[in-house]
């Protein structure tokens, strides 16, 4: 694994419920590229092989919230690279802290 990605969306909406709308349907998207991802409350971590993949990625996102319906839609990306060698998984993060 050579690079990993935090993305947190926040797309404009009229209300909480349909903010959670369109966030569920970024995650789908997410969910649809077969990379291994984790939903948190606040971010969604993404990790491949591929950093080019993982931008493509983190742009798509925005696309995918305005096209779901927001006038306006604001991103807030973290971002880990390492072209040569391994980075930390999401399992090796927070693997221990599963099933509290």
């Amino acid at each position: 694994m050579s690079a990993s990605i935090a993305i947190q969306v926040l797309p404009q909406a009229e209300n909480d419920q349909e903010l959670c709308r369109i966030v569920d349907e970024v995650i789908d998207y997410i969910r649809q590229t077969s990379l291994r991802y984790e939903v948190g409350p606040f971010e969604t971590t993404i990790e491949g092989d591929s950093y080019d993949q993982l931008m493509d990625i983190a742009k798509e996102c925005q696309h995918v919230a305005i096209r779901a319906g927001a006038p306006k839609v604001s991103a807030y990306i973290k971002v880990v690279y390492r072209p040569e060698g391994d980075i930390l998984t999401i399992d090796q993060k927070i693997g221990k802290y599963q099933n509290h």
